[in-house]
């Protein structure tokens, strides 16, 4: 996730690979896309502050949020039909949990953003339980886990910890839970390696290469500025993690109980993100990588200027479609459990694909990153944490027709960089 304070404060643009924002106007629709795109966002300022009640929270992307086409708790409900997904499960209470299969308990835990719970998983694993993800750290995650372990997961014990990936609010408790029942932390490499790095940016002044990505995108010296004082919170919402993981490899098969769950690692969202599927009980712990009401967070970062997440993201949808049959209970990391995994992927391949073709509308004319935010967002962008998540989200979709050869990019004397469509290219 994003990297950012210790609730209330709220999460600031990292040199990082972190994500994004609360659940956002669907930018699917074509009136509201037109309406955006008469925003003004020239010269870039952050133009009004977030609510510090309601900071922007991570994971989901300023222009993926859904129409609730599907929100009937226990069943069927949606007005496209190809599109609908199938919500059996109502939510437990925040810091309580119920099962959702044989062994399987879905725990639902909060968090200090607009999008407000994330959801964990408990496996029972013998006589104990593997629990995947932990939430943010913050004394009312650890109070929760206090109830949990006292009532709800009693008498069994932690056994293992495994983290899809190391965004806070997945990441955050791993440290308190490892060191308190000394368990090992199951992960990815990129993903624990990564969240050392963020980590370490703690306290550190803003580099140098975050503070020119930023200017080349268009952003003034008032953003600069608060880019600069914001810069460096993600330790703050993560218990130290522990010095030794165990490595998760794609492909590699935990026995977890009395079933197998096979890894399967998707990207673009995050570098090196673990999903878990069961063919045996029809379960895919999805995390990040699939969430059916909202899309994930897709951006670039100053870290790595030039990456392609969303081209990443758009082969890992064709993988997860190909890999894991259409008859799985999905189990995400927000919103609920949801069947319908193929026409869901079906719809996030679809979305991204409406917003890269008003983008190359857009860039008929030569525009800044900050002047395309009208084409792929449906809200204005007001305020600094909105200004860079939509930065990365936009840079995201600009890299992915740099690469392709549908763009150009030209970078200006004053070091701000232009784009514009390539001669030939389809609009």
């Amino acid at each position: 996730m994003n990297p950012r304070q210790t609730p209330p404060a709220a999460p600031s643009p990292s040199v990082g690979p972190v994500p994004a924002v609360a659940i956002a106007s669907s930018a699917s629709t074509a009136s509201a896309a037109s309406a955006a795109s008469t925003v003004a966002v020239s010269p870039v300022s952050p133009l009004s502050p977030v609510s510090p009640v309601s900071p922007v929270s991570p994971d989901a992307s300023l222009a993926g949020a859904e129409p609730a086409d599907a929100v009937a708790q226990g069943g069927f409900h949606a007005a496209n039909g190809r599109g609908a997904l199938v919500y059996p499960f109502e939510a437990p209470e925040d810091g309580h949990s119920r099962e959702v299969a044989p062994g399987v308990l879905w725990i639902r835990m909060p968090l200090p953003f607009s999008l407000k719970h994330i959801n964990l998983w408990a496996i029972a694993d013998g006589e104990g339980w593997t629990l995947v993800d932990t939430g943010i750290q913050t004394s009312e995650t650890a109070a929760a886990w206090r109830r949990l372990l006292a009532e709800d997961l009693a008498p069994r014990r932690p056994t293992r910890i495994v983290a899809t990936h190391m965004h806070p609010d997945h990441i955050g408790m791993a440290g308190w839970l490892s060191r308190k029942f000394d368990i090992a932390l199951w992960m990815t490499r990129l993903e624990y390696l990564t969240c050392r790095v963020l980590v370490a940016d703690t306290g550190r002044p803003a580099p140098a290469d975050g503070e020119r990505f930023y200017r080349r995108a268009g952003w003034d010296e008032e953003a600069i500025e608060q880019y600069r004082a914001r810069f460096g919170g993600f330790g703050k919402s993560v218990h130290a993690l522990p010095d030794s993981y165990r490595r998760l490899h794609d492909g590699d098969v935990l026995r977890i109980g009395e079933r197998d769950w096979r890894v399967i690692v998707g990207t673009g969202h995050s570098p090196e993100h673990a999903c878990l599927y069961c063919p045996e009980a029809k379960l895919l712990i999805s995390g990040d990588q699939v969430l059916p009401k909202i899309s994930s967070n897709v951006s670039v970062f100053p870290t790595e200027p030039d990456a392609d997440p969303l081209g990443d993201w758009l082969a890992s949808i064709d993988m997860l479609r190909t890999t894991i049959p259409d008859d799985v209970l999905v189990l995400p990391a927000h919103n609920e459990p949801f069947h319908g995994l193929h026409a869901r992927l079906d719809r996030l391949a679809a979305g991204h694909a409406r917003g890269l073709t008003r983008l190359r509308d857009r860039l008929a004319e030569p525009r800044r990153v900050v002047d395309v935010f009208g084409a792929l967002f449906a809200r204005p962008i007001t305020g600094q944490q909105l200004l860079g998540l939509a930065t990365g989200e936009a840079l995201a979709h600009l890299n992915y027709l740099l690469v392709r050869g549908e763009a150009v990019r030209e970078t200006r004397e004053d070091g701000v960089d232009w784009y514009s469509r390539s001669v030939g290219a389809a609009a």
